[in-house]
């Protein structure tokens, strides 16, 4: 504080105030150039993310489901193979979050996840698009990519390209269970990764839910909480029922649990867009994770 009583932060802020717009600021376009030209890594790596995530799920699903496959064989129970697919899968989420890729796109893989960040203002409006547009072809790139692999057998009925359909309960049950589980998942990220002390786990517990619903909920909805996971199988299986249902609900959960998480904290609780933010890896996004370990508590100062 100087002689005048004014901080050096008041200095700094009155600077800026007082520091003149440019001329010329980018138009609408050129702001979308020069958020490919920077972003574009995280955008591939997005897309190489899913891509992955895709081929680990059609694989365990071969191994787990198709009549010729010897583990088939071994395991009659539905619910074994359920759950020793979930565990499959929460460790493939579990890896690619705390990835060298994960670390630095934050690990969304799912374009309701990544429109929540968008709501939440956390996310450019280029930034949401290019990630949206990179996760669909990451779902898409990795379903065609295990269909060279697996050929028939991913094909067959058992298997169906690892599709996510509504389960014998019907459309409404389908549509339920995936806001429901969306909700849950958004929420517990939300708590977790604005949280100091537990931030560093918020990978951990998401994929702790994955293994979880894939187990117990995926005979009601297939268990996809993503468009993009759910269109990659679509498009490859050529069998789009129930599409709607997870073009729809996953959002719908998930900004319900941004809705919640910022009415019971408060909308500057929210500190980035990653899943994973100790690390060296550079954030694009609109960031103030400085802050929230700058903080003495578990807890951040906002919601206290």
């Amino acid at each position: 504080m100087n002689a005048a009583g004014t901080t050096q932060l008041e200095v700094a802020e009155a600077q800026i105030a007082a520091a003149p717009l440019p001329e010329n600021p980018p138009s609408m376009w050129r702001r979308g150039v020069i958020a490919l030209r920077t972003h574009w890594p995280e955008y591939l790596m997005e897309a190489g993310e899913l891509g992955l995530f895709m081929i680990s799920a059609c694989a365990f699903t071969v191994l787990m489901q198709y009549p010729g496959s010897p583990i088939r064989a071994l395991l009659p129970s539905d619910f074994v193979r359920r759950m020793l697919t979930g565990l499959a899968m929460g460790a493939t989420a579990l890896a690619l979050i705390y990835s060298a890729w994960g670390k630095q796109s934050g690990a969304h893989m799912n374009p309701a996840v990544t429109l929540t960040f968008l709501r939440l203002k956390k996310v450019q409006p280029w930034d949401a698009l290019f990630y949206v547009l990179a996760q669909f072809a990451g779902g898409i790139t990795g379903v065609v990519t295990s269909a060279i692999v697996w050929r028939m057998a991913i094909a067959h009925p058992a298997v169906n390209y690892a599709a996510t359909l509504p389960g014998p309960a019907g459309t409404r049950a389908a549509f339920a269970g995936e806001v429901s589980i969306s909700f849950v998942l958004l929420l517990t990220v939300l708590l977790a990764s604005n949280n100091r002390i537990v931030g560093r786990f918020t990978g951990l517990f998401a994929a702790i839910l994955v293994a979880t619903y894939i187990t117990f909920e995926s005979p009601i909805s297939g268990m996809s909480m993503n468009p993009a996971r759910t269109f990659g199988s679509a498009f490859s299986a050529r069998n789009f029922t129930g599409l709607w249902i997870y073009f729809i609900a996953p959002p719908i959960g998930m900004l319900l649990a941004a809705e919640f998480y910022v009415r019971i904290q408060s909308s500057r609780a929210v500190y980035c867009a990653k899943f994973h933010h100790q690390n060296s890896k550079r954030c694009i996004f609109v960031c103030r994770y400085s802050e929230l370990i700058g903080f003495g508590h578990g807890t951040p100062k906002e919601s206290q």
